[in-house]
């Protein structure tokens, strides 16, 4: 189950409107460069706008998290991450180290998602053309596609509860 969203008044909407932005035109971030067999090298956004507003503000920071469990990489905020073929790899700010933690879905699944707020992104390198789903708090499906090799796409997590990479 996700944790309460904590209610800023001024920064939320200050966030949200950075949301709004951001769900409106998904900006393409960076083009991946292969490092082995299907195996791309991507960079990582630099550190996301409302992670300082939500410091300034003191809230308390948790780590996002996700059940079933999958691999996953802590990395600084315009590094480099690797995202094997086979994966749907997400990426989403830890508030507790400063760091992007990017999750390597590569086990069919529908994975259920804790404390992933805000912007960050997702690069679908998956084999075999399989349709993948986010889905929102009830359930219904916000957005599918398809693999996009070496792409590397900004995505708004807030209306994102659930994802299945198959």
């Amino acid at each position: 189950m996700r944790g309460k969203r904590p209610s800023l008044g001024v920064i939320g909407v200050l966030a949200g409107l950075l949301m709004a932005l951001v769900a409106v035109s998904p900006a393409q971030a960076t083009g991946g460069a292969e490092s082995g067999p299907g195996e791309q090298v991507l960079v990582a956004p630099p550190a996301p706008a409302e992670a300082q507003a939500r410091a300034d503000a003191g809230v308390a920071a948790v780590s996002p998290s996700i059940s079933p469990g999958a691999q996953f990489e802590h990395v600084l905020p315009n590094g480099t991450y690797s995202c094997a073929e086979g994966n749907l790899c997400t990426g989403v700010w830890n508030p507790t180290n400063g760091h992007w933690k990017v999750y390597k879905l590569y086990t069919c699944n529908r994975y259920y998602l804790s404390n992933w707020l805000n912007t960050g992104f997702y690069m679908n390198n998956q084999t075999g053309n399989p349709t993948s789903y986010f889905y929102d708090q009830s359930g219904n499906v916000i957005k599918s596609f398809k693999p996009n090799y070496g792409v590397q796409y900004l995505q708004n997590w807030n209306p994102v509860w659930s994802i299945r990479n198959c």
